[in-house]
């Protein structure tokens, strides 16, 4: 690729860049922060409506030679690539300690009737989850666990917060993830979908160790996910087809809702793989 130019800190791009920390910001021109060479990489590979997500890069000197493949790629792929000093780096980034490159990319979900269309085995639905680090971390166990989707309610945070795309680690980039829909439509989407709901409450009536036994996780299924400090609330629990626990075996007052998230979704994972061999989704 040619060298690019350093780019001035009182540019108009890094003024655009910059307003993109603000959710307004980010609907209006449906953009968001990708940060560090994970969810760049990531980024440049991804393409959304036959069109590269990527579609701007700033990088130090010192990034750009260190991560010259993921520079390199982007250029091919025709984003405007930007040498940066370090106080443009500082500018646009939202971490403490940033990595040296940051990537502008596209809004990237998809409608929910696409995700119904596919005839999804594996959802997560966060309904009423707040913490973008947890929605982040979520989507990531998802993807780890194989899901098909993620589902973000209306009464959820922002996808592209930039919290919520950090702790996704990439995984933003790897499964299709819908955005703004009602709880109830969610829930009955799926259902019409043939996809049994379970609602994750640490106050559920059934244990999801009984439910594994009985052998009733091996078909589709929908994880809903509720607010981390109050849960779901009862008109949410009601739709559901089972309000489904994590057991408590030692003295933990609780699991937070990552981690909760992370054991209700491999326990469906390796449910659903059982009647293929019993394969374990951890590779060995």
């Amino acid at each position: 690729m040619g060298t690019p130019e350093l780019i001035s800190p009182r540019s108009p791009r890094v003024a655009a860049a910059k307003r993109l920390a603000k959710r307004s910001f980010r609907g209006k021109e449906r953009r968001f922060i990708a940060e560090g060479p994970q969810a760049v990489r990531e980024a440049v590979e991804h393409r959304s409506d036959g069109e590269p997500t990527l579609i701007e890069l700033f990088a130090t000197v010192e990034a750009a030679e260190r991560y010259a493949g993921i520079v390199d790629a982007a250029h091919a792929a025709g984003a405007r690539v930007h040498l940066a000093p370090d106080e443009v780096l500082a500018e646009v980034s939202q971490t403490v300690t940033p990595q040296g490159i940051v990537g502008v990319c596209r809004f990237l979900d998809s409608p929910f009737e696409d995700i119904l269309a596919a005839k999804p085995r594996l959802v997560a639905v966060l309904a009423h989850v707040r913490d973008p680090g947890n929605a982040g971390t979520v989507l990531r166990c998802a993807d780890a666990a194989g899901a098909d989707a993620v589902v973000l309610t209306d009464a959820s945070v922002d996808l592209y917060n930039p919290k919520s795309v950090r702790a996704s680690v990439g995984s933003l980039f790897h499964l299709p993830v819908a955005v703004g829909v009602p709880v109830e439509q969610a829930v009955s989407g799926l259902k019409s979908a043939g996809v049994r709901i379970l609602a994750a409450d640490g106050a559920g009536d059934d244990d999801l160790d009984d439910e594994l036994d009985a052998g009733t996780m091996g078909g589709p299924s929908a994880w809903v996910f509720g607010n981390e400090a109050w849960g779901l609330p009862e008109e949410t629990r009601a739709l559901a087809d089972a309000v489904v626990r994590v057991p408590i075996h030692g003295r933990a007052e609780s699991l937070n809702l990552a981690t909760a998230a992370a054991v209700c979704l491999y326990a469906s994972a390796r449910a659903q793989r059982a009647s293929g061999g019993c394969r374990s989704v951890t590779p060995s």
